[in-house]
């Protein structure tokens, strides 16, 4: 039999679990990677390139253990919250590992997919690429027999509009092209947005430049990457059991933690809106910078003159040299001719964040396109299992009609959730959506057979955090260390902040064994309930 030959564009981290997820279906894929190495964004450059970069300083929001590929645990020496650089061995290790940089066409750039000319037929795609890297100009036309497009949506920058912006003389920039402090010292600089990347931003040059203004238009609730006792805050709240919970009681349970930490309206930083109604802020200097005076938050800007920012409040900023628009990105597939069809007046008309609905047979998947609470790479892996699952034929998707209902009810609920914004209509919550996956896939660990077979690793799949090796348990591409790297996830955190030996008290190690196994049976009870 003809192996199914499929395109990915893009080496990143969606890219790399393409080829492997490829790779593990019997397919032959083909990877094209506009840049010299795998990781994309995830790779700094000193130079702006020709795709996104992470600046200098960036470490990941999520843990280790919750971000890393199901079946490549991350190495224990690593530390829970990583430098980007970690992120970029690890990319290169699970590369490796797998063997994946054969299959990919470094250098090589997708100027065009479309339908060939007997799609009605085959459902084929006519791929035109041509080099980035080298002298060679020759354009290239080839036919696969499927597509998995895995360039995300972290690489088009989206550019507000202030009035006066024209006017204003000083520096102008996207967090798209920040790299470092470097250039910003004894500046008064502006950043606008209070994301992550805002946040991130403002933070560092708040400890090099004169002063540091963070302008929000809505106010943003902040999270901490540690919860109680210093451990991972993703590890600690994103379990199954968790993803029970009504949401209600979830916003005014975190809300009053986060406040703990420190007050929002104190900061001014309290927004309108629930918790659970933005994408997470993580930051845990934010609040250092502004009770010490190096960072001040402002409201939304009114206008821009010469030299300075005038406020919805009526306040202004004199001397203003430099603004830097943490803004965010547009969602972009140029290089696809159904862009028309999937992204339409800021929607996105694809069944489960991955499938075209309209597709006569589905031979094309969006992977990496969401924004998750919580890690992306399990979720592309996933994602890129079930593409791989319905390309062979194994999976087979509803209906057209069907899909588009399950689209427009996916919709409908986030825009009850979550305020008006762009980056908000490929939201996911990282549990729940990662199993309605693994439901299509097979792979979802049945809880109420382990309970039955081995109860304590059921204790920690539905208590424990949702780590992405419960999703190589059973079903297909089941995998044998699954158990074992679900055991090992709490030691395999903590390893690398083990420096220094310190004499514990075995007591409560006992007590706590005690309590577990005594759980067990409450646990089955309460699973019946919730479930």
């Amino acid at each position: 039999m003809t192996k199914l030959r499929v395109a990915i564009v893009g080496a990143g981290g969606s890219g790399l679990t393409a080829i492997k997820c490829c790779l593990d279906e019997g397919f032959e894929p083909v990877c094209f990677e506009q840049e010299t190495y795998v990781g994309g964004m995830w790779k700094f450059t000193e130079e702006n390139s020709i795709s996104s970069s992470v600046y200098r300083s960036t470490v990941i929001n999520t843990s280790k253990e919750m971000m890393c590929y199901s079946d490549f645990p991350m190495p224990k020496e690593f530390p829970p919250f990583m430098h980007n650089t970690f992120v970029m061995k690890y990319f290169q290790l699970y590369a490796q590992n797998f063997g994946l940089e054969k299959y990919i066409r470094f250098g090589q750039k997708v100027l065009n997919i479309s339908r060939s000319s007997d799609f009605e037929k085959s459902c084929s795609w006519k791929v035109t690429s041509k080099p980035v890297v080298g002298d060679s100009e020759e354009i290239k036309v080839e036919i696969f027999d499927a597509v998995m497009a895995c360039t995300g949506h972290h690489w088009q920058p989206s550019w507000p509009t202030f009035k006066g912006m024209e006017l204003f003389e000083g520096v102008q920039m996207h967090s798209h092209s920040y790299k470092d402090f470097k250039g910003f010292e004894e500046k008064n600089v502006l950043v606008i947005g209070i994301g992550n990347s805002g946040g991130d931003i403002a933070v560092e040059l708040s400890r090099h430049a004169k002063q540091v203004y963070l302008s929000t238009r809505r106010g943003s609730w902040v999270l901490s990457r540690l919860a109680e006792g210093g451990l991972p805050v993703d590890m600690v709240y994103t379990t199954r059991f968790f993803s029970y919970i009504p949401k209600a009681l979830v916003a005014s349970t975190v809300i009053s933690k986060v406040n703990k930490r420190f007050c929002h309206s104190t900061y001014s930083l309290k927004p309108s809106h629930s918790i659970i109604g933005q994408h997470p802020m993580v930051n845990d200097a934010l609040p250092h910078q502004i009770i010490t005076g190096s960072l001040i938050v402002k409201p939304n800007v009114a206008q821009f003159t010469k030299n300075s920012a005038v406020f919805d409040d009526g306040s202004t900023i004199s001397n203003l040299d430099a603004v830097i628009f943490c803004t965010g990105y547009d969602m972009r597939f140029p290089y696809l001719e159904i862009e028309p069809e999937i992204l339409m007046e800021n929607k996105v008309n694809l069944y489960k964040f991955v499938f075209p609905p309209f597709l006569k047979r589905t031979t094309l998947a969006v992977i990496g396109n969401v924004q998750p609470w919580g890690a992306i790479n399990p979720i592309s892996e996933l994602q890129s299992r079930l593409a791989c699952r319905v390309f062979g034929g194994q999976v087979k998707l509803p209906t057209e009609e069907e899909m588009n209902m399950d689209i427009s009810m996916k919709r409908e609920e986030m825009g009850k959730r979550y305020y008006a914004t762009k980056r908000h209509i490929v939201q996911v919550d990282f549990t729940p959506y990662c199993d309605e996956l693994a439901e299509m896939i097979g792979c979802r660990p049945d809880i109420m057979k382990l309970f039955l077979t081995d109860p304590l690793l059921a204790l920690k799949c539905l208590f424990g955090p949702c780590t992405p090796s419960q999703y190589r348990l059973m079903g297909p591409g089941a995998w044998s260390g699954a158990k074992e790297a679900i055991e090992k996830a709490h030691s395999n955190t903590i390893y690398a902040t083990k420096t220094r030996n310190i004499k514990e008290n075995d007591a409560g190690s006992r007590v706590m064994m005690l309590v577990m196994i005594a759980g067990i049976i409450l646990a089955i009870i309460a699973f019946r309930f919730v479930v």
